[in-house]
């Protein structure tokens, strides 16, 4: 199978933070499946790292006030496009992120808590008819 996979998940350093998240049971995947791995903050132009984000209704709302809903939508595009031309049969994407965040989200107010809700990137690839679960689904 080929799945679309959260680059920070395969250990990539591209979070806010400059760090990555590494899950090895999404790691282990790469026996037997091909993983194609994206960052869509980081398709979308913001750099690594960067001022935390979190979603509050449409828009994606940087700590320090800045809109960066735009990045997010852009990189969503790109990531929906490279799973397209790849022909992937299904997404694991960062659980709670802004972009990635798939059933719950972060609830905008910067203070770890979490609503439902889905990231810009699992919103779009949902409307365009891809499986998306996050890594705590596998």
């Amino acid at each position: 199978m080929k799945i679309l996979v959260s680059a920070c998940l395969l250990g990539e350093n591209c979070r806010y933070k400059g760090d990555n998240c590494k899950n090895e049971k999404v790691v282990a995947l790469k026996e037997g499946n091909e993983l194609i791995a994206v960052c869509p903050e980081v398709l979308g132009g913001l750099s690594t790292p960067r001022a935390p984000a979190e979603r509050v209704k449409e828009k994606v709302l940087a700590n320090n006030g800045k809109d960066v809903t735009e990045n997010y939508k852009k990189g969503a595009e790109i990531a929906l496009e490279i799973a397209k031309e790849n022909h992937i049969d299904y997404c694991i994407f960062k659980s709670k992120s802004p972009s990635c965040g798939c059933g719950m989200i972060y609830d905008g107010t910067f203070s770890g808590k979490t609503v439902c809700g889905n990231g810009v990137t699992t919103e779009l690839f949902i409307k365009n008819g891809y499986r998306v679960v996050d890594e705590n689904s596998i």
